[in-house]
């Protein structure tokens, strides 16, 4: 496994803007409601924190708040690091978290091959080195050969496959996995199960799964938080 660097959240407090209107507080009441919080986590390299927790629990806006996407319907206070370097207030391309979604959102206009160059680290600039990358991470898939196929081409599995391709060869420090399994049959979710937590390992990648099944809990094999939607804290944590 690789040497990889601990993702760190301090003091997170996820909070849901109220808006005029319907729903909104009482005159002089407050301006918004706490949606999670305050959490402290720390996830090692190679494990995997899941959390899981009913729709309007905070449990996607908070993988957003991570990879510095967080809509402005919402507010958060908090810190987050990877080791020593502190993410929070960077643009999203300059944090190196890789994101994975339940849609592989594979570019439709591009080739295979060119979904997976489109990640590539601007320093790799060689165009034979970038091919090479390319067609070896194709093979280490089982995908060998595929660089030139139209991504609608592929079955649901090859799609999720190239996805997480794509996202590790950007070469990110960190994993979010917004419920990639969930749009897969029983067969294809734990094929792909394995794929994703065995590379994540192996490359030492410290990841955070959302969810609402607990066979990809199971699957992740690290600490789980049960988030309650509505609730000020984080519910049961389970280690």
């Amino acid at each position: 496994m690789k040497t990889g660097l601990p993702l760190i959240v301090q003091q997170l407090r996820l909070q849901l803007r109220l808006r005029p209107g319907a729903g909104s507080p009482p005159q002089g009441g407050p301006a918004s409601r706490l949606l999670l919080g305050p959490l402290d986590a720390r996830v090692e390299p190679g494990t995997c924190l899941t959390l899981m927790g009913p729709s309007g629990s905070g449990k996607s806006s908070l993988l957003a708040w991570l990879a510095g996407t967080l809509d402005a319907a919402f507010e958060a206070q908090g810190r987050v690091f990877i080791g020593p370097r502190e993410l929070t207030g960077l643009a999203p391309e300059h944090r190196r978290v890789g994101i994975l979604f339940q849609d592989d959102l594979l570019f439709p206009h591009l080739s295979v091959g060119g979904n997976l160059a489109f990640a590539l680290p601007g320093t790799l600039r060689d165009p034979a080195q970038r091919r090479g990358r390319i067609d070896q991470a194709l093979a280490e898939a089982g995908l060998a050969g595929m660089a030139g196929r139209d991504p609608a081409t592929l079955s649901g599995g090859q799609r999720a496959r190239v996805a997480l391709l794509r996202t590790l060869l950007a070469e990110p420090q960190a994993l979010l996995l917004d419920e990639p399994f969930g749009k897969l049959d029983a067969a294809l979710r734990d094929d792909l199960r394995r794929y994703v937590f065995d590379h994540a390992r192996e490359r030492g990648l410290p990841t955070v799964l959302v969810t609402h099944d607990p066979a990809d809990a199971e699957a992740a094999g690290g600490p789980v938080v049960q988030l309650a939607a509505g609730a000020a804290g984080l519910g049961r944590r389970c280690d």
